[in-house]
């Protein structure tokens, strides 16, 4: 306060004014400044002028009834025009005339701050170009909100130029113009001017010789105006209620949205992470594979040793056929010696029985070796089977993943961009509404409150329709990642057992390895003992051969079985697309359905836009119909033709 107290006292010295006693003692005020019923001379509303330029303390200042002269009310106003505080400025009661109102014209046009401006008892309608400078200032104001005139001794040309302010103006709410000289002309202006002014809320004429009809309009006008006002507040807040609903749902889906790419990232790299794993584990396989190759290999060279060394005891076999041919041919020569005949017919009973034993066992070695072979072969083919077969199902998995993720992606994507522009749109639709509810009179008020109560409502309804469609979704992703891990399972148990079999397979070749070495310690055994027969072992390789034959057929039958089972997996496959397909359809079906519900929707909304211009074009035709009647009223002949 000291130190405004200082720059007046310095601005007064400055101008070679000495300061006044009781305007000091006003300034130590904080919030307003009240110099009413002091007498301000012209040096000192200088120096008030240049001190309000700047100052950012004072919102209300009172200047009413000091008697301001014009020069000193121009220096006020010219220092208030820079001002950003001030909200309410009272120059009741000072005698304002041409310069003050020109003063005042300059204020309303540069000021951005005050609201409020009382201007009662003053003559400010006297001069009428001076008036319309005053005029042209308020029409260029957007802040004032409240204006006092009464007892301006305005005329019907100045509420003709009022008229004309007030129709570009958008902002001023309470207009008092009591005890004035306006008269009918002015009455009418005015009242013409409020149909294209919406916002002015409070128009007080009485005691200006204005007709009880003109008043009675002006009165329904301002009624009008309040409705519209207390409707556009009502439309404004629900507006801001449904774009932070709107922000709100954008937010959501957006979080949504987010959270899905997580998933997917996360998809994506547990899909990475099995399909290394499992990438591995084919190594694995296929060297295990290629173990049992070479193991396989290793066991077809020990049966060609084996082939071969059966090759040279059957020469052996035949060379002691020759010799016993011999032997025979001796003994028919030897008949003397029969005691050694007999001999040696027992000789040769005992070594024929040894003969039978050695077929035997050479038989049953045979036979084991096959069998070996033969299971071997089939484990390899079945493993390699496995292997493929594996292989397939995990790229078919990878590929369905990733073209459903990229489907469902797509989708989400689509389905947000439809929800924006479908909320786009309605918050369109809504603001037409607005702008249709402005234009409306105050009987179609109750009509448009049931409307937006229906709209909002389905606003409600869409908003829950969109939200359980979400959640359906996340529900079948949901089921979509357990599926995908319980393949994944699967595949790993797969894995494991092929492992198994794969230990046991080699657990099987190192006894097979030990039989091997048993049967060549066997077959050196036998190689000693059939030096002596031949016939017989012919007999038993061709029975061998036969044998194999058989084991041939077995293997082609089982062959036969396999490829009718890889029929059934392809009509199995042949299924799976058939449903799939199918449930494409069902989903294309589902979409056409929710396209003919938003044409209901649409078709809904075309008729609720036809209803509505059928009450706008009622409402005209009231209005209409109400300045014919008052046009055939005996009012009618003094109002002016347009």
């Amino acid at each position: 306060m000291d130190d405004i107290r200082r720059s007046y006292a310095r601005l007064c010295k400055e101008s070679g004014a000495e300061p006044q006693e009781s305007i000091l003692q006003h300034l130590q005020q904080r919030s307003h400044l009240d110099f009413a019923t002091q007498s301000l001379s012209v040096d000192t509303c200088g120096a008030l002028g240049k001190l309000l330029q700047d100052e950012l303390q004072f919102t209300e200042i009172m200047l009413s009834d000091c008697m301001l002269s014009e020069e000193g009310a121009k220096l006020l106003l010219h220092g208030l025009c820079s001002n950003t505080v001030v909200k309410s400025l009272d120059l009741k009661g000072n005698n304002l005339r041409a310069v003050g109102a020109e003063a005042l014209g300059k204020l309303l046009r540069q000021n951005k701050s005050i609201r409020s401006l009382t201007l009662e008892w003053n003559n400010l309608g006297v001069w009428e170009e001076s008036f319309a400078l005053f005029c042209e200032g308020l029409r260029a104001n957007c802040h004032l909100q409240c204006l006092d005139l009464r007892n301006n001794q305005i005329n019907h040309q100045g509420a003709g130029e009022l008229a004309m302010a007030l129709k570009g103006n958008s902002t001023l709410r309470e207009l008092d113009l009591r005890w004035n000289n306006i008269g009918l002309l002015g009455g009418r202006a005015l009242l013409n001017c409020l149909h294209s002014n919406r916002t002015l809320q409070q128009l007080e004429l009485a005691g200006n010789n204005v007709p009880s009809d003109i008043l009675k309009a002006v009165g329904q006008a301002m009624e009008h105006n309040q409705e519209r006002q207390d409707i556009l507040c009502k439309s404004r807040s629900r507006t801001q209620v449904l774009s932070k609903e709107v922000l709100c749902l954008k937010e959501e889906k957006a979080k949504q949205f987010l959270g899905l790419m997580d998933t997917i990232d996360k998809q994506r790299e547990e899909i990475n992470r099995s399909s290394r794993v499992s990438a591995a584990r084919v190594g694995q396989l296929q060297e295990a594979l290629t173990e049992q190759h070479s193991v396989v290999n290793a066991l077809k060279a020990k049966l060609q040793m084996m082939e071969a060394a059966l090759a040279l005891s059957e020469q052996k076999a035949s060379e002691l056929g020759e010799l016993l041919s011999a032997a025979k041919q001796e003994q028919v020569k030897q008949t003397e010696s029969q005691a050694k005949e007999l001999q040696q017919c027992k000789k040769v009973e005992e070594l024929e029985r040894k003969n039978k034993m050695l077929q035997e066992q050479l038989f049953q070695v045979k036979e084991d070796l096959t069998h070996t072979t033969a299971e071997m072969k089939l484990r390899a083919l079945q493993a390699e089977e496995r292997l493929e077969m594996e292989k397939r199902r995990f790229k078919k998995g990878l590929e369905d993943a990733e073209s459903l993720r990229l489907k469902e992606v797509n989708h989400m994507a689509h389905h947000l961009e439809t929800s924006e522009h479908a909320l786009q749109e309605r918050i369109q639709r809504l603001e037409a509404t607005r702008i249709n509810l402005e234009e409306e009179l105050s009987r179609v008020k109750s009509a448009a409150l049931v409307e937006r109560g229906q709209i909002e409502e389905e606003l409600i309804k869409a908003k829950n329709q969109a939200r359980l469609e979400e959640q359906q979704r996340l529900e079948h992703l949901e089921e979509k990642l357990r599926l995908m891990m319980q393949a994944r399972d699967e595949a790993q148990n797969c894995c494991l057992q092929q492992k198994q079999s794969v230990a046991e397979a080699h657990a099987k070749e190192s006894q097979l390895s030990l039989q091997v070495e048993g049967l060549r310690r066997r077959a050196e055994e036998l190689q000693q003992e059939l030096s002596s027969k031949e016939q017989e072992k012919v007999a038993e390789v061709n029975k061998v051969r036969v044998e194999l034959q058989e084991q041939i057929g077995h293997l082609e039958a089982e062959r036969t079985a396999q490829e009718g089972l890889r029929e059934k997996i392809a009509a199995l496959e042949r299924q799976l697309k058939v449903l799939s397909s199918n449930h494409r359809e069902k989903l294309l079906d589902k979409e056409g359905e929710i396209s003919s519900l938003l044409e209901k929707l649409r078709v809904r909304e075309a008729e609720i836009c036809r209803m509505r211009e059928e009450e706008a074009q009622r409402a005209s035709f009231l209005q209409n119909a109400i300045m014919a009647y008052v046009q055939g009223s005996p009012l009618g002949s003094f109002s002016p033709k347009k």
